[in-house]
């Protein structure tokens, strides 16, 4: 415990500052009872070296002395006051179920008996991510944030996800992966780096969610949790089980954000079910939105935004009666549930009261639709939406209700983003500012000189270099000998490290880590991780692998051989080669032996992967492009293809070349097999999005 030696320092420290002022006040008195005399400056001048100056001039160096000390410790101890002050300012304040979850921690203490009281353990604030195991099934640390909800669900700072639902954002995040390796063009080759607008990164709670569920892991049989309210299976089946089937209304302080939750689950289950629809009002959409609700809402085909209540009325009720005339298969795959009341209507509590309410009575009759409204519903009940999402019917406060999806404006548009159209891109758009680094490997610098804090390198150490393999199943190897590393987050940080040559501050390195996760209560694990890493490296080799200096942490080229990095400089040699450009291009292709990182699902490494696939199929692209023969391009392209199999260009300039060679029918064997590798993958050849109700609604607004 570190208290005890607090105390004693504390204690020292008033010594210090209390004690030479009493001593010297005690024993000599002032330091000089007043200014000096004329007649005693004389004597003085004449005689200089008394018992008396020289007691005086001890007095005021011992006062000195004791100055600076106190001038010292005040200073540390401003500084400190102004830290705290700062991470007091930073400090985030408990979401709504941290203060309920304290409130109900603190009623059961004050209200504890001679009964012995069994509690769960606490829920986690946030999404458990990858890498804080250091082996599977062997917990490094007991904090929260390793924890997993005992009711299904994933905590995000902003909401709380069914675990059906964070299954299906995770989905749909690989999913805009898939389309944009489907869409990439390859290029020409040139001195141009990676920095597309569609190898942005996905929003934060995207990537929250995908760490969270990497590391998931299902919570024991025996800690069942007795405050969870009894929940229906999640996602959208679950979520038109708990609402009522002649409309209901949503109030208390968690209406708004059930609402956003309702209107993520339901376009998300849209992605499976193409029969489930989505109609909101205006009003409504920008109740829940804010300002960004015309533009998301736009980029949102599945959804239908409509100007009015009996607009809505009209729609549902149309939509209503394709549904059951509609595809029979379809209606057989889905569950009963879903095809029973396949559309979901979100008003708000003014739309009910500008409009006839009695235009519902047919689409809710027919058992189509389902109407929630944000506020009181006048014709049905009005549920009270606690602050973690759990529901509670006035007319039964004893019952318990279900719980369903919740989130706050910020995740809510995170969310919605990965489902959304991309923006259109503007004609020839300025290169954007990418967090992606240039493709390009690191100065070597001149090592630094080790301090007294670090033990000088052993002479055997030199001329010995560690090689790390990024480029497939991530390895750092020793004189060729792999090197065990126990911890698996070491390991992400090895590739992070090695995707970012220019190296990384600590902000960057928690986020990219931990995702979601609070920094304050990250960085001591990410110290414990480098401080491990570091010295299970110096203890193989004797090497200082990762250099820390100005808050940032690289790897050091001079020590270090990184196979991503030889692959750089292949890209580099071959965008500025003028001649022999053939043999500079299949030295890219013959540096890429594997995909990076292969198998792992750290969500900060898409964007990186894609960026150093695209430089591959660039390479491919421009060696069948310059191939004389052509059934040495057929070939180059079909190896590009095994690289990337969703690419589109590839396949047609295969498809081409097949055709051109007089083989047709492999050429269609290309083309069926690579529409149902994405038929397979999620991804809809002609239509993404398959919106059921295309021109509905300008049909029925026509007539």
């Amino acid at each position: 415990m570190r208290w005890p030696r607090q105390l004693m320092s504390l204690l020292v420290v008033l010594a210090l500052l209390a004690g030479p002022p009493v001593v010297l006040l005690s024993l000599v008195g002032p330091p000089a009872p007043g200014w000096p005399t004329a007649e005693q400056v004389r004597a003085w001048v004449q005689e200089p070296l008394t018992a008396q100056t020289l007691t005086a001039a001890l007095t005021i160096g011992a006062w000195l002395v004791w100055l600076v000390l106190a001038y010292t410790v005040t200073v540390r101890v401003l500084s400190r006051v102004r830290a705290t002050a700062a991470r007091v300012r930073h400090m985030p304040l408990p979401t709504p179920l941290q203060a309920t979850a304290s409130g109900m921690a603190g009623a059961a203490v004050l209200g504890v008996t001679t009964h012995t009281v069994t509690t769960p353990p606490p829920q986690p604030p946030f999404p458990v991510a990858a890498g804080t195991l250091d082996d599977p099934g062997h917990p490094t640390t007991t904090d929260p944030e390793d924890r997993v909800l005992s009711d299904d669900g994933i905590i995000l700072p902003g909401g709380w996800l069914p675990r059906e639902v964070a299954e299906q954002v995770a989905a749909a995040a690989a999913l805009v992966w898939l389309r944009r390796r489907r869409a990439y063009q390859p290029r020409p080759p040139g001195a141009h780096g990676r920095e597309e607008q569609d190898l942005a990164p996905l929003p934060t709670t995207v990537t929250a969610v995908q760490a969270a569920l990497t590391d998931h892991r299902s919570p024991p049989a025996d800690l069942p949790d007795p405050a969870a309210a009894p929940a229906p299976p999640g996602g959208f089946p679950g979520l038109i089980g708990a609402l009522a089937a002649t409309g209901m209304g949503l109030t208390g302080p968690g209406a708004l954000a059930v609402g956003r939750g309702l209107l993520v689950t339901v376009l998300l289950a849209r992605q499976r079910h193409p029969t489930v629809s989505l109609v909101i009002t205006k009003a409504a959409l920008t109740r829940l939105l804010g300002p960004t609700a015309g533009t998301l809402g736009r980029r949102l085909p599945q959804l239908t935004v409509v100007n009015s209540a009996d607009y809505a009325a009209r729609l549902a009720e149309s939509t209503g009666h394709a549904h059951r005339t509609g595809d029979e298969a379809e209606r057989r795959r889905a569950p009963a549930i879903v095809t029973a009341r396949s559309t979901v209507v979100l008003l708000a509590e003014d739309d009910c009261a500008e409009h006839d309410l009695n235009t519902w009575a047919d689409a809710m009759t027919a058992g189509d639709s389902t109407v929630v409204v944000l506020g009181r519903w006048p014709t049905g009940p009005t549920w009270h939406a606690g602050p973690t999402g759990h529901l509670n019917d006035p007319r039964h406060p004893d019952r318990s209700g279900p719980r369903l999806c919740m989130l706050d404006q910020i995740a809510a548009i995170d969310l919605l983003t990965v489902i959304a159209h991309p923006e259109p891109t503007p004609p020839n758009p300025a290169p954007p500012s990418s967090s992606l680094h240039p493709a390009t490997a690191p100065r070597r610098r001149l090592p630094r000189q080790p301090n007294r804090h670090e033990p000088r390198l052993p002479p055997a150490a030199s001329g010995r270099r560690l090689q790390l393999r990024v480029l497939g199943e991530p390895t750092l190897a020793v004189d060729g000998v792999p090197l065990a590393i126990r911890r698996s987050a070491a390991v992400q940080i090895l590739v992070f490290l090695a995707t970012h040559p220019d190296g990384a501050d600590t902000p960057q390195l928690t986020d990219a880590m931990w995702p979601g996760l609070p920094r304050h209560s990250l960085t001591g694990r990410l110290y414990t991780t480098l401080s491990e890493l570091r010295g299970t490296i110096r203890t193989a080799c004797g090497l200082n692998v990762i250099d820390h200096a100005e808050d940032r942490y690289r790897l050091n080229p001079a020590h270090i051989d990184v196979d991503l990095w030889r692959l750089h400089a292949a890209v580099r040699h071959a965008a500025t080669a003028v001649t022999n450009t053939t043999s500079a291009w299949q030295s890219v292709v013959d540096a890429y032996p594997a995909e990076l990182a292969v198998g792992r699902t750290w969500p900060w490494l898409d964007p990186v992967r894609e960026s150093t696939r695209r430089h591959v199929i660039d390479a491919y692209a421009a060696l069948a492009d310059a191939a004389p023969d052509p059934h040495h391009a057929l070939t180059l392209l079909q190896s590009g293809i095994r690289i990337d199999p969703y690419n589109t260009d590839l396949h047609t300039r295969a498809s081409a070349a097949l055709t051109a060679l007089g083989d047709h029918d492999a050429a269609n064997e290309l083309r069926a097999s690579h529409t149902r590798r994405l038929t397979e993958a999620g991804l809809h050849p002609d239509n993404d999005d398959c919106p059921a109700l295309t021109g509905m609604s300008d049909a029925i607004g026509s007539r």
